[in-house]
């Protein structure tokens, strides 16, 4: 099972840095694949609610195997579609979603598969059924 960091968070939620290119690094660095928020206006953009740090397509394009790409708005989904290599996807309140490589994004607390991917409050105490990963502000 793979861990996945929650916007560069490992050790909790941490605002202040979360989808900043440098917070995102230093948890690939540490072996996590991550999950980013990303925003298409004009450039690209890292940011939760709204597009708030630059985040140049070469960045993506560097870590693909490693990041799990949560398109918030139409633009992005539309621009990162053209690069085959990434891994993106949009979900709002759906049980599941698919990624663009096929594993299944899923809700907490709904049914899961070994191509599920879990968002979980603490990896570290997760206790649930096998799947293929937990994404987590809390992995250390």
């Amino acid at each position: 099972m793979i861990l996945i960091s929650h916007r560069g968070n490992t050790e909790g939620p941490n605002e202040k840095r979360e989808n900043s290119i440098s917070y995102i690094q230093e948890a690939l660095d540490s072996g996590f694949d991550v999950e980013i928020d990303v925003w298409a206006k004009e450039q690209l953009w890292l940011g939760h609610d709204n597009p708030e740090n630059p985040c140049p397509m070469k960045f993506l394009i560097q870590n693909f195997r490693h990041l799990w790409i949560h398109c918030k708005n139409l633009e992005a989904m539309d621009l990162l579609s053209e690069f085959k290599v990434l891994n993106y996807f949009w979900h709002e309140s759906d049980d599941f979603t698919l990624t663009s490589k096929n594993f299944i994004w899923t809700y907490p607390g709904k049914r899961v598969s070994n191509k599920s991917v879990l968002v979980v409050d603490d990896a570290r105490n997760y206790g649930g059924p096998p799947c293929f990963g937990l994404c987590s502000d809390y992995l250390k």
